[in-house]
């Protein structure tokens, strides 16, 4: 629990123990939790270095009161923050200016193998202030579904995060999962028909594209710095998320809770909203009944039941009025 103010797990279990008892001597402690003698004393000593713990003329350690001793450490923690904040801020500021004398070689990144473009691709994200973007395609080598721990973290800290899908992944296994996870986080995700290359963008600062594998040869990707190179990504990126179609999550799980029985009874299902969002993304019908888990013959008989709900004879009219009805 202290581990952030810099204490080891022993140096927070003496203390904890002293907070408890309000003093005890070396040997009390070291019995009490079955410690040895030399790690009681380690502990000891930094408790005391950081004034934590203050020992008795007759050998007795007692603690400084929590709230006093603790809050004047993570002041001091914070102030160190700060002045790394301000480390950070300048050395940003130097490290623009000297890429404009920088060679091609020297903003133009190539990356081989596996693990190394599945770092960049987490250092990217981590590099990112205000947003991150992104085209998620297959093949997938580096970073499966479900193996990006850094969105789920980034946006925690007010990272904006806006993703274009193409429709053959979203059909991939596993794909529907990690989306409907990724927009609960507030992610922004949209679909289009087939997207050129894989992507991923920090701010207007960093760019990683996957170069293109050879049968039997080892992944590589390229990592672009502030170059011509990354202003085109930017803008491809920009250009393809205006004409992308956008899914939100609501309309892929189904309201949960705000609709009376009536509607419940009446209306379309959580499962039928489900099934109009992934068609109207563009999936076959295979494709969906597949992702949710149904017969093609189950995904085709609740369409019709929609088709009749909704007074219209073709799949064209079902979608139209699905959306003016607030379906999906």
């Amino acid at each position: 629990m202290l581990g952030a103010l810099g204490l080891s797990p022993e140096d927070e279990a003496v203390y904890g123990l002293l907070v408890r008892r309000s003093q005890a001597g070396r040997a009390e402690l070291s019995d009490a939790l079955r410690m040895p003698a030399a790690t009681v004393e380690a502990a000891l000593s930094q408790l005391t270095a950081y004034g934590l713990v203050k020992r008795g003329p007759d050998g007795q350690f007692s603690v400084a009161p929590p709230a006093v001793a603790l809050g004047a450490l993570i002041s001091e923690q914070r102030g160190a923050l700060r002045s790394a904040e301000l480390a950070l801020v300048t050395l940003a500021e130097e490290y623009r200016s000297s890429i404009a004398g920088r060679t091609i070689d020297e903003l133009i990144e190539v990356v081989s193998g596996v693990d190394a473009v599945r770092h960049r691709f987490a250092q990217v994200q981590h590099a990112a202030r205000t947003e991150v973007r992104s085209f998620v395609t297959t093949p997938f080598i580096a970073v499966p579904p479900g193996t990006n721990a850094v969105e789920s973290a980034a946006v925690r800290q007010g990272v904006r995060f806006r993703v274009v899908i193409d429709r053959p992944t979203l059909a991939e296994p596993g794909v529907v999962a990690e989306t409907l996870e990724s927009l609960r986080d507030g992610v922004q995700v949209r679909v289009v028909d087939h997207l050129p290359i894989k992507l991923v963008l920090a701010d207007a600062e960093l760019a990683l594209v996957p170069l293109t594998a050879t049968p039997g040869g080892e992944p590589g990707a390229v990592l672009l710095h502030r170059t011509g190179l990354l202003a085109a990504m930017d803008a491809l990126f920009e250009i393809v998320w205006r004409h992308a179609h956008p899914l939100d999550s609501a309309a892929l799980t189904g309201p949960a809770g705000d609709r009376t029985a009536a509607q419940a009874a009446y209306g379309p299902t959580e499962l039928d909203r489900r099934i109009l969002a992934l068609l109207l993304a563009g999936l076959t019908d295979p494709v969906v009944a597949a992702q949710l888990d149904l017969s093609l013959r189950t995904l085709q008989r609740r369409l019709r039941h929609l088709m009749d709900l909704a007074g219209v004879e073709t799949r064209m009219q079902l979608g139209w009025h699905a959306a003016r009805h607030g379906w999906a």
